[in-house]
């Protein structure tokens, strides 16, 4: 298999026009999120009136340092942080997969784009939130599957 340079890569994604200021450059973007992690409640499955339906579920990602004076030695405080992520998922086979077969604690992979919106909650006061679009699920453990029948 080729694989091109990492400069070619990077170069379909930006183009700099350097010979006329004003000329229109059209640039390509990125938005893509990778999340690993544990879920941490059953998908739920929303359809508002009009739209097409969508699977929410919210994925817990973890991050671990060692506090102290070195981190080669073993000396230290090992500390951790928990980041709960909102995932919706919109495809309509991956939408059904992921509220049949996922559950609470089951490990999986996410790979999407990330979103922000703004609604009013019901106190009338304007919210932000922030959600991963989910376009592709892939499941790592069976231990955190659910049977329906």
């Amino acid at each position: 298999m080729l694989r091109r340079p990492a400069w070619q890569v990077l170069r379909q994604f930006v183009r700099h026009d350097s010979d006329a200021a004003g000329t229109l450059v059209l640039e390509r973007s990125m938005n893509r999120v990778q999340l690993l992690g544990r879920v941490g409640q059953d998908p739920i499955m929303r359809q508002v009136e009009g739209r097409n339906p969508v699977t929410i579920f919210s994925l817990a990602t973890n991050e671990m340092w060692r506090t102290g004076e070195s981190e080669v030695n073993q000396g230290g405080d090992i500390s951790q942080k928990t980041t709960w992520h909102r995932i919706s998922v919109f495809r309509p086979g991956l939408r059904d997969v992921t509220y049949q077969y996922v559950k609470k604690g089951a490990r999986i992979f996410v790979e999407g784009k990330i979103d922000y919106g703004e609604y009013t909650d019901k106190n009338n006061v304007r919210r932000q939130a922030t959600t991963i679009i989910a376009d592709n699920v892939i499941f790592l453990s069976d231990s955190g599957m659910k049977e329906k029948v």
